[in-house]
């Protein structure tokens, strides 16, 4: 190592540590240990250029580790994607752009979200698949336009996560060789040694899952580190695995090695220690830095731009030479069309006929995969109940990336984590899915991608008691709550093939917000009065005879919106006047003006049931003190779907019956 490599990865120590140690927050132990392993990376091996952060084909790089937040604003600093030494001091401050953990979309190159350990490692197999996916589609012989790594990462935390082993499994399965996992292994945790609960043999569960396995036994070796890293890329056939064994809070003499260095500063004292450890310059000032480190950090970026230059001038010739693939991949990078989509008569097109809307939703994927070429999605094992299939297409596979049917197996959460890295690595429109019970397992990564304002379509069946003879255990009751708790999110349950089609325009056309399709396996009429007027969220389905005088409003989503138009005409014959309301999405609805949500629901009219056959939690807002809500109590049984609904009173007498009660008693 030459003295300014050594300089270099002082810099980044220096730097995180006293970022921390103002904030009087942070971690400090990643940083200081991983700091070696991270200059060489970045410095010698990674193809990124700081004055074009968005450059397609750009190596990315995952802090999966995200406490170690530190490490990654520091290279971002003295790399020159824009932090400053301003940026730096105001770690983890209001409104700073070095917030405790990286945040995609907040601070120029963070590559994703992490911070729930592991998260980054299923969102860097993700990143993977989609650069494995979009080489096979677009690059001719000659010309390798998508060719990149995908880098990760994390420590012992990101490995003991079992959202770890459900990515790496099916990342070993799929070889996916342009995958390098950088292992930070300390052997220390929150409550101290690993060894408490920690004493796998690593390399061998990951030569298990089909990865090549590297160990660099001493963390502060860069040359040894470069060298596994170039052992890593040559391989072709098999993701890479790298073991480097550091020491937590390397430097710091006073507690280098020990769970003290995890999350917490180091201390003024053990600072100043670190830094005359170092032989750093004015070990008593903090934020010191040496102009030589700015400037050989100046002179490794421009590889990476160098690297830009190169790839702009074969993308040129590969436009020129293949136009046709240069409009694909325009139109692969581009926002969907939404007017077109709007106004596409075959889209919205459906048979008169009762049908399930999983079916429906399983037709409007196979509609889009021929306007849509960039859509890319699977099941988590469930494609034939899911209804996600695109027919005439072939899987993705280790034998076969240009496939666009993703197999995911029977890993929900990895699954969620993996959508996320392929939508954040552009070029693609991803969906996944399962049955609308198991999004408990994905609810995490679904998260992050809320919280990461990226636009992962979920396909969520089977989205009440009405999966009947599968019981409790797969019967949905408080799922659709908690996705209605989360920020940003559309959570939307259609009543029909009309709000079907609406339900996927919305998902395909959203730019900042994940879609949530919650589906029955049940059949569905088609509802009369049912329009786009569902992509406002809630809309008039039935509307009441005299409107100026309507005894109430019946609100429903889903399968039960027909029960509560079969409620209308039941009421009706009785003299009660009521409009029937379909809410298909919340979300929506919430975003409306205050004048369009007034005719819809207005405040006069306050005799209001909603009917939902799961968890009856939120739907206060709309029916207030005075109305009421039929939904579900307990956890459902086993039975045929519809004994259910009759068992649990989703049926017309039992609707008509609370509703005269509601509207006898706001007379």
């Amino acid at each position: 190592m030459s003295n300014i490599d050594t300089t270099c990865v002082n810099a980044i120590r220096v730097l995180a540590a006293d970022a921390i140690e103002k904030a009087k927050s942070g971690h400090p132990g990643l940083p200081l240990g991983s700091a070696p392993m991270a200059y060489e990376l970045w410095a010698n091996h990674m193809n990124h250029n700081p004055k074009d952060p968005k450059w397609e084909n750009r190596d990315r790089f995952i802090l999966s580790g995200g406490h170690g937040s530190t490490l990654l604003y520091s290279l971002l600093h003295f790399f020159g994607y824009g932090l400053t030494m301003d940026d730096m001091k105001q770690f983890r401050q209001d409104g700073s752009l070095t917030p405790g953990h990286p945040e995609y979309g907040h601070t120029v190159g963070v590559e994703a979200t992490t911070g729930p350990l592991g998260a980054g490692m299923g969102m860097a197999v993700g990143m993977a698949m989609a650069e494995a996916h979009l080489a096979a589609e677009f690059n001719k012989p000659g010309y390798p336009i998508v060719d990149h790594y995908t880098y990760a990462l994390g420590g012992d935390g990101c490995m003991m996560e079992g959202i770890s082993s459900e990515a790496f499994s099916l990342a070993g399965t799929l070889g996916l060789s342009k995958l390098i996992i950088l292992y930070d292994s300390n052997k220390i945790s929150i409550e101290g040694s690993t060894d408490l609960a920690f004493t796998e043999d690593v390399q061998a569960r990951m030569r298990a899952f089909g990865f090549q396995t590297i160990t660099v036994e001493d963390g502060t070796d860069l040359a040894a580190i470069g060298k596994a890293i170039e052992e890593a890329k040559a391989d072709k056939e098999h993701p890479s695995f790298i073991t480097v064994k550091t020491v937590i809070g390397c430097g710091c003499p006073n507690k280098q090695g020990t769970a003290a260095a995890h999350g917490a500063p180091l201390g003024a004292d053990n600072i100043r220690a670190m830094k005359e450890n170092f032989g750093w310059p004015e070990p008593d000032k903090s934020f010191v830095i040496p102009d030589e480190v700015y400037t050989h950090y100046a002179e490794k970026a421009k590889r990476g731009a160098e690297a830009e230059e190169a790839w702009k001038k074969l993308f040129a010739d590969y436009s020129a030479k293949f136009p046709e693939e240069r409009a694909r991949w325009d139109a692969f990078h581009a926002p969907v069309d939404g007017k077109a989509l709007l106004d596409d008569k075959a889209f919205w097109a459906y048979e008169d006929k009762a049908q399930a809307t999983r079916n429906l939703s399983g037709i409007m994927i196979n509609r889009l995969k021929d306007r849509l070429p960039q859509l890319f999605g699977g099941s988590a094992d469930l494609a034939p109940s899911n209804k996600t299939h695109m027919n005439d297409e072939s899987d993705f596979s280790k034998d076969n990336y240009a496939g666009r049917n993703l197999h995911f197996g029977i890993r929900e959460l990895a699954m969620a984590a993996m959508a996320n890295g392929i939508t954040l690595h552009g070029g693609l429109r991803v969906y996944i899915g399962t049955f609308f019970v198991f999004c408990d397992y994905m609810k995490p990564m679904m998260r992050l991608a809320a919280l990461m304002k990226i636009p992962v379509t979920y396909v969520l069946t089977h989205d009440s008691i009405g999966v009947g003879e599968d019981g409790p255990t797969h019967e949905p009751i408080e799922q659709l709550a908690m996705l209605r708790a989360l920020p940003n999110i559309n959570v939307f349950r259609p009543a029909d093939a009309t709000e079907t089609a609406a339900g996927w325009y919305l998902a395909v056309t959203a730019d900042k917000t994940p879609t949530a399709l919650v589906l029955t396996r049940q059949n569905l009429p088609q509802l009369a009065g049912s329009s786009k007027e569902a992509l406002k969220g809630a809309y008039i389905v039935s509307e009441a005879k005299d409107v100026a005088k309507m005894d109430g409003i019946l609100i429903g989503t889903g399968s039960e919106v027909s029960l509560a138009v079969d409620a209308q005409a039941a009421l009706a014959k009785e003299g009660i006047d009521v409009r029937v309301v379909s809410m298909p999405c919340m979300d929506l609805f919430e975003q409306q003006s205050d004048a369009y949500k007034e005719s819809i629901l207005p405040k006069n009219v306050r005799a209001r049931v909603a009917v939902e056959a799961l968890s009856g939690f939120g739907w206060e807002r709309y029916v207030g003190l005075d109305g009421a809500v039929v939904c579900m109590h307990g956890f459902g049984a086993s039975a045929p779907g519809p004994v259910l609904f009759k068992k649990f009173g989703f049926t017309t007498e039992h609707v008509v019956e609370v509703t005269k009660k509601v509207v006898a008693a706001n007379r």
